[in-house]
């Protein structure tokens, strides 16, 4: 998502806040339902998105944000105004997510911290009883995905990923017609992200600002040395604390594409290949990268696949099929073509144009399914921790295969790389000794 985008994206959720608009439930900024009591939150992670969920939160009377989490002592200071001047009513601020995880009043916690911090932190907030928002991609690698999905099957609780186009109008349509058979049998679904990122430079080891609590952003990652281009927001580009734009923008595609395609679990093969082909600077994650997945398909011949594709130039600021990123579904009888912010067009035999429709993406009614959830346990979560997962797999996979340069075999079950041993080590990471490290990795 460009920077324009974000910031179009931002104020139409505030301003559908505003409104009170929520898709798919009868809770709104405004105050909810009778019946609905007010849930305790806490935020854990204030700057980038969590910086969105704070300023939408904040102004629902439905809920109540009683802690505000993050390492950074600014930023930290700025989300409890923020909360105080939206709400009235000031959260309690805190370095250490364990005080939030220790009151018993806390209901529900939103994880918005950088993608190291991801599982480690939402299998901490299961394991004391709260129900789960976790940014995502919702594990930084393929293990923690599992053994997340285990918490949330021992809590019992109820967990969303922030895969907002899942609660999206448009998107839901879109994929609601691929569902009841407007273009045939899926068989190919793509997804792709393009668009100019900058380069973050080349930097040394140095001394942390004050403000900010180092040793606990680093949490239970290996330890290495600070620098000045390792955050905020360029975690991402390292090994170490992120996943690449492939999980930060490509997963939103990626999981609308996996959405559409109709394949339940994870690829059984995979290809990648990908490189830094512009940027000359510290980042270690491709700029350009190109993966091929491949899924066996139940009650077909022998030997045929569903193929997902995915495809990332993150210095080509340049639209394909009318979206800087999309996904589309490539059917027998036909096309549907997705802009996961802007909308979608069927195209029927011969090309002809079928249906179009535009919308934008709706943080506020995924908010709400999380909540309603809550609230409600027979409602599901429209991005459960398998959607999440799933669509994690394949940024984890994607990026395995572009750096061993393997044709990657994948057992679904086990959920290990079979054919290649240093890929398979990379399924998994290293952690140095630390109190959230999960069981089990």
């Amino acid at each position: 998502m460009s920077a324009g985008d974000r910031r179009e994206f931002l104020q139409g959720s505030l301003a559908a806040v505003s409104a009170g608009v929520f898709s798919g439930s009868s809770a709104s900024a405004g105050g909810g339902a009778a019946d609905e009591r007010v849930l305790n939150l806490a935020l854990i992670g204030c700057g980038g998105m969590g910086g969105n969920h704070l300023s939408l939160l904040s102004q629902r009377r439905d809920v109540q944000l009683k802690w505000v989490c993050d390492v950074d002592a600014e930023r930290l200071a700025a989300a409890a105004k923020t909360v105080e001047l939206n709400s009235g009513k000031a959260p309690q601020a805190t370095d250490d997510l364990r005080r939030v995880l220790d009151d018993k009043s806390v209901e529900a916690v939103f994880i918005a911290t950088p993608d190291h911090w991801h599982a480690p932190a939402a299998i901490l907030a299961l394991n004391a009883g709260k129900h789960v928002y976790v940014e995502k991609p919702c594990c930084h690698n393929i293990r923690e995905g599992r053994l997340l999905a285990d918490a949330v099957a021992r809590s019992g609780k109820k967990l969303q990923v922030g895969t907002q186009s899942r609660s999206t109008e448009f998107v839901r349509a879109g994929i609601e017609r691929i569902r009841r058979g407007d273009i045939g049998e899926i068989l190919v679904a793509k997804a792709w992200n393009s668009q100019r990122r900058r380069a973050i430079g080349k930097t040394e080891p140095a001394d942390p600002p004050a403000h900010l609590n180092f040793d606990a952003w680093l949490g239970p990652a290996v330890a290495v040395p600070y620098r000045s281009n390792l955050l905020h927001g360029v975690w991402r580009w390292w090994y170490d604390f992120g996943c690449g734009d492939i999980g930060n923008d490509g997963v939103h595609d990626i999981d609308v594409a996996l959405w559409g395609l109709g394949v339940d679990g994870h690829p059984a093969r995979v290809a990648c290949l990908g490189g830094k082909s512009v940027f000359d600077d510290d980042q270690q994650y491709p700029d350009t990268q190109y993966s091929i997945c491949e899924y066996p398909t139940a009650g077909s011949p022998e030997g045929r696949t569903k193929q997902l594709i995915f495809e990332q130039r993150i210095w080509s600021p340049y639209v394909q099929e009318g979206y800087e990123n999309g996904a589309a579904f490539y059917g027998t009888e036909g096309l549907l073509v997705m802009g996961h912010t802007k909308g979608w067009a069927l195209y029927g035999p011969r090309n002809k144009l079928i249906e179009e429709q535009t919308g934008g993406m709706d943080l506020p009614a995924h908010h709400t399914n999380f909540l309603t959830a809550v609230r409600q346990p027979e409602t599901r979560t429209n991005a459960d921790v398998d959607a999440g997962r799933f669509s994690a797999t394949i940024v984890h996979l994607s990026n395995i295969a572009a750096r061993t340069g393997a044709v990657l075999q994948f057992d679904a079950e086990r959920e290990v790389i079979t054919n290649h041993e240093a890929a398979n080590s990379l399924v998994r990471r290293q952690y140095r000794q630390h109190w959230a490290v999960p069981a089990g990795v």
